[in-house]
């Protein structure tokens, strides 16, 4: 008969062999002996929070990662919590020994291969999509409206084509008509429009935005044809008008956006963005490190990773 199988996880994550503190793995009572340091916890540490695995000295500094992130503002024993409440964060010298860690990739025995869709102008898509984009928060929701008449059981019927999808934004309007914003907001636009992973795409105005149809479509050189729609709601005759429109203009693009086919392609024709979704306690243990390997994959094949941190 089988027995039950008990898992036991280490119950802290020691980062460096230099560090002060190791890295509580779920929550741990004050007393509880953690053998990998050789101490006992003095405190309650919470889940993600910081245990100091020696005594350091007040005015010392605290090192996690072997980089220093504070300094004790009082004597902290071993087995203590370590957090704002005896850390202090005085401005010092920081080094930052960029790229000391890095290595060489071994390059792939075999290239990896995905099943993609292969454009006519040569590029290489992940996904087919049709896209109902607003020019100006005031066509937000027509586009929405006309997106959502393509149902699953609509799109039953195309089964090559992964939905037609809003994209809506909360500019466009009470904006200067030039410099900076309008650029950005207009390429931005563009570049959806332009995006591999649409099959076609309908563009919706209201007609009295700063963000105007004909000047979005002279910036950035685009063109209306038989998978770029452009519509105004205003020249349209309103709002349900419009809804129609699009949704015919739609209906147009489908049949050939269900022509395509997928077929196994080179793994180098990805790209992959990544973006911090707000850090905690472990993201440099576990979503960073995981992520690092995966890329590391997708490069060695290749391909591109953009690694943005934006505030």
């Amino acid at each position: 008969m089988n027995q039950p199988v008990t898992l036991i996880r280490r119950p802290t994550l020691r980062l460096n062999p230099h560090d002060d503190v190791v890295i509580a793995a779920r929550p741990i009572a004050a007393g509880t002996r953690i053998d990998d340091e050789s101490i006992a916890c003095v405190d309650a540490i919470p889940a993600g929070h910081k245990l100091a695995v020696r005594a350091i000295a007040q005015g010392a500094p605290v090192r996690r990662y072997n980089q220093i992130i504070g300094f004790a503002t009082q004597p902290i024993a071993a087995g203590q919590h370590v957090h704002v409440h005896n850390l202090g964060f005085e401005m010092f010298e920081r080094q930052y020994d960029v790229g000391v860690d890095r290595r060489v990739i071994d390059a792939p025995a075999e290239p990896a291969t995905f099943a993609g869709i292969r454009r006519p102008d040569g590029r290489v898509a992940t996904r087919n999509y049709i896209g109902v984009i607003a020019t100006v928060n005031c066509s937000a929701s027509v586009s929405r409206f006309v997106a959502q008449h393509f149902t699953h059981e609509v799109m039953a019927r195309y089964p090559n084509v992964d939905g037609v999808v809003p994209i809506s934004h909360a500019s466009g309007c009470g904006m200067d008509t030039q410099g900076a914003g309008i650029d950005v907001l207009r390429r931005t636009i563009a570049g959806y429009s332009r995006h591999v992973n649409f099959a076609g795409v309908v563009i919706i105005g209201l007609g009295c935005e700063s963000n105007q149809m004909d000047a979005l479509f002279h910036a950035q050189g685009l063109g209306e044809n038989a998978q770029l729609k452009p519509l105004i709601i205003q020249t349209s005759g309103g709002t349900r008008k419009t809804v129609e429109a699009g949704i015919a203009a739609v209906r147009v693009m489908l049949p050939a956006a269900n022509a395509v086919r997928r077929e196994p392609v080179l793994a180098s024709h990805l790209t992959v963005g990544l973006q911090c979704g707000g850090s905690d306690g472990y993201s440099g243990i576990t979503a960073n490190p995981a992520l690092g390997a995966a890329c590391d994959l997708l490069v060695a094949q290749g391909g591109t990773v953009i690694l943005p941190e934006t505030p």
